[in-house]
Formats: C-alpha cells, structure tokens, sequence
C-alpha cells in the first residue's frame, strides 16, 4: 500500500477563518488512484511546525502533498522553507515568470516586483506550472518519498493536482486497486445497525474493511476493498456487498452513495413528475439542497419560504382558524401548507415543515425541537411529528433529511 499524507498551512486554517475544504477533495482523488491517506495536519505560518511537520509525515508515507504559504506576502513562508528543507537556492523560472507577466496583461492591472518574485523557485525541484495563478508547484524527490507543494487556493491547487501530480503518481508508483461500494440507510441508529451485522462483519476477509458514517439520522455503509487484481477485487467486494444489501434490506434507502435529495431526483424523473416545498422552520434549505443536484430543473418547481403566518395564509391558504387554535407548529398546519403549495406551485408532489429549531421559542407543550412534516400528491397527505433536541443548526438539517426521506417512501408508496 502507498500512503499518503496531507498537510494543509494557514493561520486561518487554525482559527477556523478558512475552512479546509482542500483536504477533503485532495484525498478523494489519491484514493481514486489507489493511494491511501493516512493522516492529514493542518500548521500554522511558523516555520518550525512546518518543519516538525514535513519530518513527522516523512516518516509516515510515501507521498507529502502541502497546500498554502506560497503567495506574495511576508506570512507566506512554504517556498524558502522548502527551499532550505531540501537544500537548495532560489532561481527565477522563466515559463513561471511569463507566465506572471501574462496574467497580469490579461487582467490589465500593474505588476509588482513581488508579484515577479512569485517565479522564483528552489533549483532542485521539478517546477508544476499553475496555469490559473502566479505561484507555481514544487516536486521535490528525497529518501524515495515525494513532496509536492501546492498553492492554497482551491482552484489553482486542483489545477496542478489534474494536469500534473495524479497523471506522474501511477509513474512513479506501484499503486493498488481501492474499491469503495456504499449504501445509505434511514431509521436505525449506528449501534443498532452494528449488532445486526456483527456476524458479517466479523467474517469479512482481511483485504475488505466496513466503515459506518452517521449523520443526520442516516447511516452509510461502506465496504472498501483492496487488491492488486481489479477484476478478482471487484468480484469479492460485490459479493460482499449483496450481504450486506441483504442483511439491511428493512432500512435501505438507496445501494449507492447518493445524498437524499439526489435519490429524490432520481425518483421524479423516472417518473415524470414534478414537487416543490413549503418551508417554515428550514427556511428553503431542503429547496437548496435539491438545487444543488444539476438538472433539478427538470423536477423542481419552486418553494414557498412561509417563515411567517401571514406568508402561511397569503400564499399557502393556510386558515386564521388553524393557526389560532392548533398554532403554526401542528398538523393542521403543515397539511394545508403542502395542499397550498401543490396548487399554488402546480407540482405532483410536495412537502411541508413547521417546526421550533431553536434556542428560543419553545414552550412545554412544544418544546424546542417540535416538528411536523407533511407530504402529499394532492390527493393523499402524510404526516409526522418528530422531536429533535440538539442545536438549531442540527435541527434543521435533521428536519430537511427526515421530509426529503419521508417523501421518498411516499412516492414509493413505503408511507
């Protein structure tokens, strides 16, 4: 196995000012490739714990990938660390350099001679030229271990990561097959699922590992496999896979990592139909998270945020009667929403939620965490009530993954 190891640099990164989104994709794209991340380090812009870093991940893998520190400013310090690391002296690279020069014509704005600088590069690497910015890419070689430094910009990092470091990997290493095959289940809880399946579990060979992923009342299995023969691997994954599907058939939702409101899609368009969304407590983030999947277009008509009552009546045909005597966090309520948004949206299915996300608001006949959720067709309407008691935010994720899962099975006529 080939492992590899991750270290992101930035204060920013430390105090949470930027969120480390680099890592999570840098490691999906080792693992298509059949590298193993084994640890990923976030340092800040302070030269020895970059260096106690790049010593410590050395001895752990094969591969140093390194994100940040290589802009034009005083704090950005990777390019003479790196260059003193592996002992060598900085030199202007020429293709770096025009490369400078032409985005900043392009761009038609004035150039610095610290913006010239960013084309200097230790001598004794392999310079990565960055086609979406000014600072260039560094593979440097040393003990059979490689170091690749890229910049910290997302967009320029995944340019010199697709054009040069995943193609030059499988060159310069022996790499295995990693398999993933997942599945996505509803209703039962981690600990639950795990006593189920501990048998299977126990009895899978040493080469095929399970992992359990929670979140938000959902629970992903995934079985990872790894070989040096694609095929023989393939074969032993899916038939371990059609045990698992077998062992969960009660609370699968879906035998492929997809999120819910991709699944929901899926749906719609095999059938030819249409939904929308009525959202009080979520504020239309269920209606974010559908558009977030291309093509939604094809099967979202749209959502009526009714954060108020009087959205709820004006828009929604919600009554005074059922808001003053059952309140706007009830059954009543949440059943006229989704009958008012079908018409008002002219969709085939819709949803509806109503809830107390939190902190304030609660009272003791509905507590923080009270929440209604309808689906309906039209002509059929289901409800359910739930009670959440964790924080607003995970309030309403858990609302948006319970109503996008309860109109799943109303569509499939599981509800």
């Amino acid at each position: 196995m080939v492992f590899a190891s991750i270290i992101t640099i930035g204060d920013e990164l430390l105090i949470g000012q930027t969120i480390d989104t680099n890592s999570a994709w840098l490691a999906q794209q080792l693992n298509q490739i059949g590298v193993w991340v084994k640890h990923r380090t976030v340092v800040g812009d302070i030269r020895e714990d970059i260096c106690e870093a790049l010593d410590e991940e050395s001895r752990r893998s094969d591969i140093i990938l390194i994100t940040g520190g290589l802009g034009p400013t005083a704090d950005d310090i990777t390019k003479p660390l790196l260059c003193d690391y592996f002992g060598g002296k900085l030199v202007t690279d020429e293709a770096a350099r025009q490369n400078v020069i032409n985005l900043f014509t392009k761009l038609n704005r004035p150039l610095l001679e610290r913006n010239l600088k960013q084309a200097e590069v230790p001598d004794n690497c392999i310079v990565l030229q960055n086609k979406r910015g000014t600072a260039p890419g560094m593979w440097f070689e040393r003990d059979g271990k490689v170091f690749v430094s890229m910049p910290g910009v997302p967009h320029e990092m995944k340019g010199i990561m697709l054009e040069y470091v995943l193609p030059e990997l499988p060159r310069k290493f022996r790499l295995p097959f990693i398999i993933h095959r997942t599945l996505f289940t509803a209703g039962q809880g981690e600990s639950f699922i795990a006593e189920k399946i501990k048998d299977f579990e126990d009895a899978l060979p040493p080469n095929i590992k399970l992992a359990y992923l929670p979140s938000y009342g959902m629970v992903r299995l995934r079985l990872t496999g790894f070989g040096n023969n694609k095929e023989i691997l393939e074969k032993e994954l899916h038939t371990q896979f059609e045990k698992l599907k077998t062992l969960v058939k009660d609370i699968m939702v879906a035998d492929e990592d997809k999120g819910l409101e991709e699944i929901i899609g899926v749906i719609l368009k095999s059938k030819g139909k249409t939904m929308a969304t009525a959202e009080s407590c979520t504020g239309g983030y269920i209606a974010h998270l559908i558009t977030s999947i291309p093509g939604s277009s094809a099967y979202f008509n749209g959502s009526v945020v009714s954060y108020s009552n009087q959205v709820k009546k004006n828009m929604l045909d919600v009554s005074d009667e059922t808001l003053k005597t059952a309140g706007a966090v009830s059954e009543e309520t949440v059943t006229q929403m989704v009958q008012g948004v079908i018409g008002r949206l002219n969709a085939d299915y819709a949803l509806a939620t109503s809830g107390i996300m939190g902190p304030d608001g609660g009272t003791p006949e509905k507590p923080v965490g009270t929440v209604w959720i309808a689906v309906s067709d039209g002509k059929k309407t289901k409800t359910q009530k739930f009670h959440f008691r964790f924080d607003r935010e995970r309030n309403i994720q858990l609302t948006a993954q319970n109503a996008l899962n309860m109109l799943r099975k109303f569509m499939l006529g599981e509800l």
